[in-house]
């Protein structure tokens, strides 16, 4: 997972579009890291996207494309993922507000009949506002969270290289792991049907 400083200032919605601009061909390239890196997002403009739950951060759809998908995640205090991995596709976290913790694993014995997966804790990175991540779709196994000593909700945008629609979400106390598929809290500013906050 890599970090840096961010520079400027754009809406999120002229932050999109100005991310969608980049190729798909190009999208896994460091253009993208750059980007993201050098454009912060006005805080305010995440208003509309901005939902918090008592029960779990949320997943909160702002802009997608053919190959691009770009989320809002709102975490309250305490709130954490479980432990997953990107599906191979590489992903960007840009911290608009609060800190987060994240925690990275790589695999140590893995067997995907019996569905074993066996973690070891690596490196563990702390991200606030002026730091972003990116991260690699081979070594993509972490945990992040917003810690209770932070005591602050957090805001973070995630974009990934399509979208994600499913997991592999592990049991660290088991050894074991499955496939989680994942669902967003809103799209485009609406709660999804059923959601309850």
């Amino acid at each position: 997972m890599l970090t840096n400083t961010f520079r400027k200032g754009l809406s999120i919605q002229h932050w999109a579009h100005g991310l969608a601009e980049i190729t798909a061909g190009e999208f896994a390239a460091d253009e993208v890291q750059d980007y993201i890196f050098e454009n912060p997002i006005l805080l305010e403009s995440l208003a509309p996207y901005t939902f918090f739950s008592s029960k779990s951060y949320t997943r909160n759809l702002i802009f997608k494309t053919d190959f691009l998908e770009c989320l809002v995640l709102c975490w309250d205090v305490g709130q954490s993922t479980c432990v997953h991995n990107h599906d191979h596709k590489t992903g960007w976290m840009y911290l608009a507000e609060g800190r987060l913790f994240v925690q990275n694993y790589r695999v140590a014995e893995r067997d995907e009949v019996r569905r074993i997966g066996r973690l070891v804790p690596t490196e563990a990175t702390e991200l606030d506002a002026r730091h972003g991540a990116c991260v690699d779709k081979e070594q993509a196994i972490h945990r992040v969270s917003n810690l209770a000593r932070y005591q602050q909700r957090a805001i973070s945008v995630h974009v990934t290289h399509q979208a994600m629609t499913q997991c592999e979400v592990y049991s660290l106390q088991q050894g074991t792991y499955e496939i989680m598929k994942l669902s967003r809290t809103s799209e485009f500013g609406r709660l999804n049907p059923g959601v309850e906050l």
